[in-house]
């Protein structure tokens, strides 16, 4: 039977194993190419096109878009997650807006909104923009709805300000710890000590692919567009200093004890495939919200709105149209 290695042992294949990561990421860089950071200025004609406009929401400015009937009573807030940005909703808005007043915004840190000068990445600071932002559009009471941070936010919002929100909708939600079956590139990256400073300045475009596709319940059927968005949103100027930020200042289910006391009508969608935040998370935010919904989407992953707009909104139109 072989003795136990000696912490110097372990030290030792522990610094291995940094070196290789180190050498392998510096590998990367020089195939690769480092990407300069890439001003908003310079997105903007691409990505801010109408009906995109930028407003001043706590001393900086946020990327915002409002859509949709000015006399609607409860405009429907849609959340993006980590490293995403208000594009993902499109399909979603595309439909509402005929009828609904639709309002999407880039959080901090990430589209073209871009980092926080106060550099605060806690979910506290996301949920104040959030109500700010509606206050700066006089937003009085919503349908709240939001994807993976984004539906974190959602719920958070709900209980700090629950006289505005008249219900949530929460797709693939964070607010648990859950154990992925399998975590983007990029996030990884992001999280890993050593490696995560280099991520900063060294972003190949093929882990942003490998990230998107990851997501995807159908790897297959991410384009070459929707690929370029990642990636330039990516670039934006630090954006990707703030996800490194936004790994490090945060705990997944830090607050899900607060979980059970949501009052909010609530309905909860999930992508049957996602591969990052497990079906069995969705099931227990339907087991510790009283009187919620739970609707299942075969054949999707983490992010529906953006994989299959059509089958993802279907059920959430319904059911809105059955609030009260």
């Amino acid at each position: 039977m072989n003795a136990p290695r000696s912490l110097g042992s372990r030290a030792l294949v522990a610094f291995r194993r940094v070196l290789v990561a180190l050498v392998a990421l510096v590998a990367i860089a020089i195939v690769a190419g480092t990407r300069c950071d890439r001003r908003r200025d310079a997105l903007a004609p691409r990505w801010a096109e109408a009906p995109s406009r930028f407003i001043v929401v706590r001393g900086r400015e946020v990327h915002v878009r409002d859509e949709g009937p000015r006399d609607d009573p409860r405009p429907i807030v849609l959340l993006h997650g980590t490293s995403d940005s208000l594009h993902t909703w499109e399909g979603w808005a595309r439909e509402l807006r005929r009828t609904r007043r639709v309002v999407r915004f880039d959080m901090r840190g990430f589209g073209l909104t871009g980092p926080a000068p106060d550099g605060d990445y806690r979910l506290e600071a996301f949920v104040a923009d959030t109500r700010a932002v509606l206050d700066v559009l006089e937003v009085r009471r919503c349908i709240l709805a939001g994807n993976s941070l984004g539906g974190e936010v959602a719920w958070r919002t709900a209980l700090a300000d629950p006289g505005r929100v008249d219900a949530l909708v929460l797709v693939d939600s964070a607010g648990y710890p859950f154990s992925a079956s399998s975590v983007p590139l990029g996030f990884r990256a992001a999280r890993t000590p050593v490696v995560r400073s280099l991520v900063r300045w060294v972003t190949p475009r093929f882990i942003v692919a490998a990230s998107v596709r990851n997501v995807f319940g159908d790897p297959s059927r991410v384009t070459d567009e929707l690929v370029d968005r990642f990636y330039d949103m990516a670039l934006r100027e630090g954006n990707r200093g703030a996800l490194v930020e936004r790994f490090r200042q945060s705990a997944a289910g830090a607050n899900a004890h607060a979980i059970p006391t949501i009052r909010t009508p609530t309905l909860i969608v999930w992508g049957e495939r996602d591969r990052l935040i497990p079906l069995a998370r969705g099931q227990q935010f339907h087991r510790e919200i009283a009187g919620s919904t739970l609707v299942v989407l075969p054949g999707l992953g983490h992010v529906p709105q953006e994989e299959s707009p059509s089958q993802s909104l279907a059920p959430v139109r319904a059911w809105i149209d059955a609030l009260r």
